[in-house]
């Protein structure tokens, strides 16, 4: 756990942050995922908790203005709030849940995608050297994982706060966002996050390798697996794929593909209204009964009530 800031920091983190949920709460102004003008800025507003639920966390970072949400992964749990944002360094799959939310004070925040080309280029800008690493950041970064907690700092939270201004200044965003957006990501590498956002550009890092695998999994998750042609894709070997690959996502690539395939089947019926047997064929299941039966699983009950269950709260 982080320390707690000075005082006079802490002061100053509640300024901004109660001007960022200012703003933020004029552009979400009712509950869901609310996408802005800024290409990968997106804000998340929730009036209340919810049980925890299998999610897909895209690579990015979660800056939480007001309430708390966990994220569990594997036997870790990590929980952020305003004074700890979430690093997700690659697509994730946890489960999640908000914690602290109420109609007179909902659960917001923003969250801004990241890629691996933009990490490399800062990166490139920044040069090689870098502050060395604390003790318990060495550690991180020698287990790394794809998620992680980093603390809000001053810097960071005022970045993200002239980014959401640019909302009301359209004018300004094409010029604007793409540098507040970096010189956000840049806070977070010159923070102790910064060994694995290193790691996670380095072309020649595990961690980049098990990226390539992900990647390659989340864009060809209906194909058939085969552990082989993965690991020459990520130059490692099938045992040194599986181990890594496990160490950062808490999955083996197998498992992994099923919970893509199941959380995209899912989407598909609830967004785009097929049915069970037409969404498990899209996402690469021969066998209905199969795709029934691993459902129940992730999701706790079966594809048609767990239909019904969503609609009838969408209704509600």
């Amino acid at each position: 756990m982080a320390e707690a800031p000075h005082p006079q920091d802490a002061a100053e983190l509640e300024r901004l942050r109660q001007r960022a949920l200012a703003l933020a709460l004029r552009h979400a102004p009712a509950d869901g995922l609310h996408d802005t003008a800024l290409p990968g800025l997106a804000l998340i507003r929730a009036s209340a908790t919810a049980q925890a639920l299998p999610a897909v966390y895209a690579p990015g970072l979660v800056l939480v203005l007001q309430g708390r949400k966990q994220a569990q992964l594997g036997a870790q749990t990590l929980r952020y709030d305003p004074l700890h944002c979430l690093l997700v360094s690659m697509t994730m799959l946890p489960l999640g849940q908000i914690t602290e939310a109420s109609p007179a004070q909902p659960y917001l925040c923003l969250r801004l995608s990241s890629s691996t080309q933009m990490l490399a280029d800062l990166l490139l800008q920044c040069g090689p050297a870098a502050p060395a690493p604390s003790p318990a950041q060495a550690a991180r970064a020698a287990a790394p994982v794809g998620l992680n907690l980093s603390p809000v700092t001053t810097p960071l939270l005022d970045a993200a706060l002239r980014l959401l201004q640019l909302l009301d200044t359209p004018q300004d965003q094409a010029m604007l966002g793409p540098m507040l957006q970096r010189e956000i990501f840049y806070r977070v590498l010159t923070g102790p996050l910064g060994a694995q956002l290193r790691a996670l550009a380095s072309g020649d890092s595990s961690t980049q390798r098990v990226a390539r695998a992900v990647d390659a999994l989340t864009q060809r998750y209906a194909e058939p697996l085969r552990i082989e042609e993965l690991a020459t894709l990520a130059h490692m070997s099938p045992s040194s794929l599986h181990q890594h690959f496990k160490q950062l996502t808490s999955l083996s690539p197998l498992q992994y593909q099923k919970q893509l395939r199941l959380q995209q089947a899912r989407r598909l019926m609830l967004a785009e209204g097929l049915d069970a047997a037409a969404a498990a064929h899209q996402v690469g299941y021969e066998s209905p009964s199969q795709f029934s039966r691993e459902y129940r699983r992730l999701f706790g009950t079966p594809p048609r009530s767990d239909m019904a269950q969503w609609r009838g709260a969408a209704a509600a």
